[in-house]
């Protein structure tokens, strides 16, 4: 826990205490399936434990990769409030093949004390493929959000991870107008730490529009593909030729101005991170997307499946 959270933490709600009832969100999932490969039988949820704010219907077998299940983390109560609690966890077992999404973004509410927590497992055994793009995480006014997500990766399994932050909020006021965002994401492989990437944002004490951080843009888009067994040299030059095919120097023109994206390799060879700038959620969204679709023409030989959702 940061110490500024933990500081957060100490502050008392006078209409619900955090993590209490409807404020401790639970979505944990277990994914089994015969076989692996393409010439595996169906993925299956064989275990859910859900509670509010989390709500869960079943799996859809609308996705064109063989054997992939898709789960839709569905929050009916309209976003994310001061002294929320959010877990989701998820076991793909060895050979599973599963797409995680939610319903839509994510809405960090503003608030006047405390802090919202979003947290996030994921294990993926031997040879399992799983897939973690849940909607953007949209920051409103003043509001304070932790996000922390955690990777286990077996041999021969891939794991892909898709987060966007849209430092605006739905009112109308500046961007970056929150009080504290920080998001830590650590993924381990045959026991070994293959990334920790923290991004930590207090705009009152450091205005995150500074050449260090995001310049001139707003939106943040990141893809992590973790996958230790895949030549992960030729996947960042698949990606990043995917994104800079209709441009120069990794620029893709965007309706209100320039997408900036990087691709890189992690440590140990283990997989690729895909950094994207943009000043609109849409345009960073949908080159998210780009490098989603390109990382999944070259792990399972189908492209993104079409989105269902909107």
């Amino acid at each position: 826990m940061p110490p500024a959270f933990a500081a957060y933490g100490e502050e008392n709600l006078p209409q619900a205490p955090a993590a209490g009832p409807g404020k401790n969100g639970v979505l944990e999932a277990t994914l089994t399936r015969e076989g692996s490969g393409d010439d595996g039988g169906e993925t299956r949820l064989t275990y859910d434990r859900v509670k509010v704010p989390y709500h869960l219907t079943g799996t859809l077998a609308t996705d064109p990769a063989p054997g992939l299940t898709t789960l839709v983390a569905q929050e009916p109560t309209g976003g994310v409030a001061q002294g929320d609690r959010h877990r989701i966890e998820i076991d793909a077992r060895s050979g599973a093949r599963a797409h995680v999404t939610t319903q839509g973004a994510t809405k960090v509410h503003s608030m006047n004390a405390n802090y919202a927590h979003l947290e996030a497992e994921l294990r993926a055994g031997a040879g399992a493929h799983l897939e973690y793009l849940p909607g953007p995480t949209i920051l409103n006014e003043e509001s304070r959000c932790l996000q922390t997500l955690s990777v286990e990766i077996a041999d021969d399994a891939v794991v892909i991870v898709g987060d966007v932050l849209v430092p605006d909020g739905l009112s109308d006021h500046e961007a970056f107008g929150f009080d504290h965002y920080r998001t830590r994401v650590d993924a381990r492989h045959d026991g070994r730490l293959v990334c920790a990437d923290t991004v930590d944002l207090r705009p009152a004490q450091r205005d995150p529009r500074d050449p260090a951080s995001v310049g001139e843009y707003e939106v943040v888009g990141t893809l992590y593909v973790f996958a230790p067994d895949e030549p992960v040299g030729d996947l960042a030059d698949r990606i990043h030729g995917r994104l800079a095919d209709s441009s120069v120097d990794q620029l893709v023109r965007g309706a209100d101005g320039d997408i900036h994206a990087g691709v890189s390799t992690l440590a140990y060879d283990a997989g690729v991170v895909v950094r994207i700038l943009g000043l609109r959620e849409a345009d960073v969204t949908s080159a998210i997307r780009e490098a989603w679709d390109e990382t999944r023409r070259a792990t399972l030989g189908v492209g993104a499946p079409a989105d269902r959702r909107y």
